[in-house]
């Protein structure tokens, strides 16, 4: 600061004293500013941001399944007026609320907070998630190989039958249609009044609009890949 004072004193120009006191008097300002450390971003914590992005997160799943807070309640075991608070980001929820949100959406608790940032395209449905058994019974067990979460037109299953067991179902919408590919075992495929026997690797298709059914015929079990797709 005195070496640039001193090069405008050193002029020709002649400065008054008052002249001379402004000019010192501004660097000693711009040197104070330099000096002072920048101000710092405003820092979120991260549990605020999972708490953001939760909120939005249940009220799009909701709204995506034509859910009123009262039905996902109901779904959850979680009270509406939390659920109200979580969706307007006005609450903290417990690890054991959300664990129920998730359930109730057919996720896990990291599908159900992962920002769409961190969200990874594959999406995994691991063979001991008991949450994919759509039914188990002395006939059959039906375990769900599609995504529970997602809006589809296509669902995959595998279907387990006990021997002798059968999965008999009512015309589903119309134009809908049934894939399976038999895996184990050999059964019997029924749509309408039509049917047809079918042996391991083999593939079909038929009409689910109208009553259908997949019958195990023999004395073991027989396991079948079922691919429905709705039109």
């Amino acid at each position: 600061m005195i070496s640039a004072v001193s090069n405008i004193l050193d002029g020709r120009a002649v400065y008054s004293k008052q002249f001379f006191l402004f000019v010192a008097c501004l660097f000693a300002i711009l040197e104070t500013a330099n000096a002072m450390p920048a101000a710092k971003k405003p820092t979120h914590h991260p549990a605020d941001a999972i708490n953001e992005n939760l909120g939005r997160r249940v009220k799009k799943l909701r709204a995506d399944r034509g859910w009123s807070l009262e039905e996902l309640a109901n779904v959850s075991g979680v009270s509406k007026s939390m659920l109200s608070e979580i969706e307007r980001e006005k609450a903290n929820p417990t690890l054991t609320v959300t664990y129920r949100i998730a359930r109730a959406f057919g996720l896990n608790l990291q599908e159900l907070i992962e920002t769409s940032e961190s969200a990874s395209t594959i999406q995994v449905i691991r063979s001991t998630e008991r949450s994919q058994i759509y039914r188990s019974d002395k006939q059959c067990e039906i375990r769900t190989l599609s995504p529970l979460n997602l809006e589809k037109e296509a669902e995959f299953y595998q279907v387990t039958l006990k021997p002798k067991g059968e999965l008999r179902s009512q015309p589903h919408y119309e134009g809908t249609r049934e894939f399976i590919t038999v895996e184990q075992g050999r059964l019997r495929i029924e749509s309408g009044k039509d049917a047809v026997d079918l042996g391991k690797d083999d593939s079909a298709t038929y009409r689910a609009d109208i009553p259908h059914a997949i019958v195990n015929q023999g004395t073991e079990k027989a396991v079948v890949f079922l691919v429905v797709i709705y039109r």
